[in-house]
């Protein structure tokens, strides 16, 4: 491969017509351009200049280097100043991935705050729990719900961030809306409507809470998502155990009843992909999904 730098001063040993010109125009010393250019025969193999009189003018295979080389160095220069401004995270795409109530909760603000200090940041958000999608491929910061036995891919680190305890949400007027908190095994005999895929993360959480309580809870309705069970909670129709990340924005008819005996969680992570790791970029949503959870 060809040295940048000594295309650079071959380029401006052509224009100047002479070394010490070029060694003027880029200030150093008529050695040192006498130097590179020597390097640069070598490297090429060709000869590039011949003397005239006291200066030097470019063979025919010298003029045609300095012309082709010019779109090569301003490419170069281009692709520099673009590892730059990624390394202080001036520019560049970033892709966050989410589960449906840390989107709702947090993405907008961890966005907001995107666009106000790196502006120039193109962010993608993936939707990783869509039921009945295909696995997206893994994105460069990708907040997850931990699943036993699961692993960390390769080229990815894992950061803890929260462990988000479950509550009871019932109607309004149910026996329990007016207590703060509650055991679980209270709840036994409800009519509960689920609010995750069978088998999804927050449901095997809560299947083995209720186990842990000695019940196992009687399902009326299976919703896909804890939106479409609030309302169905809003309208009377039973209760649901949800994550306290997922009661951020809740109907009017609608309590919360913290629960005890045991108090089952979910352990909120983020995968960071380790090519980003220590950037701006990723430092920042870090940071700010730190503060959204505490």
């Amino acid at each position: 491969m060809l040295d940048p730098e000594r295309l650079r001063t071959f380029r401006s040993v052509v224009a100047t017509g002479s070394i010490q010109g070029a060694a003027d125009q880029l200030r150093v010393t008529s050695s040192a351009v006498s130097q590179q250019v020597a390097a640069l025969h070598r490297e090429t193999g060709l000869t590039l200049l011949e003397r005239v009189g006291r200066g030097v003018r470019p063979t025919a295979a010298g003029m045609r280097l300095a012309v082709a080389s010019g779109d090569a160095l301003r490419s170069l220069a281009r692709l520099e100043a673009l590892v730059r401004d990624l390394r202080e995270g001036k520019t560049g795409h970033v892709t966050i991935g989410h589960f449906a109530s840390a989107g709702l909760a947090w993405m907008p603000s961890v966005v907001a705050s995107l666009r106000t200090d790196f502006p120039d940041v193109m962010v993608e958000l993936v939707l990783s729990d869509a039921p009945g999608a295909p696995p997206p491929s893994k994105p460069d910061i990708d907040v997850r719900i931990a699943v036993a036995g699961e692993g960390v891919p390769a080229g990815f680190i894992r950061v803890p961030l929260l462990q988000d305890p479950f509550v009871m949400v019932v109607p309004r007027g149910h026996p329990e809306a007016g207590r703060s908190m509650a055991p679980l095994g209270d709840f036994r005999d409800e009519q509960f409507v689920a609010n995750d895929v069978v088998d999804g993360p927050d449901h095997l959480v809560q299947a083995r809470a209720c186990a842990a309580a000695g019940f196992s809870p009687r399902i009326i309705v299976q919703a896909a998502d804890h939106l479409s069970a609030l309302a169905f909670v809003d309208r009377g129709i039973g209760v649901t155990m949800l994550p306290v990340l997922a009661t951020a924005d809740l109907p009017r008819n609608v309590r919360v009843v913290a629960l005890t005996e045991p108090v089952p969680h979910r352990e909120i992570y983020v995968l960071l992909r380790t090519a980003i790791a220590g950037s701006p970029v990723a430092e920042h949503v870090l940071a700010q999904l730190r503060a959204l959870s505490a």
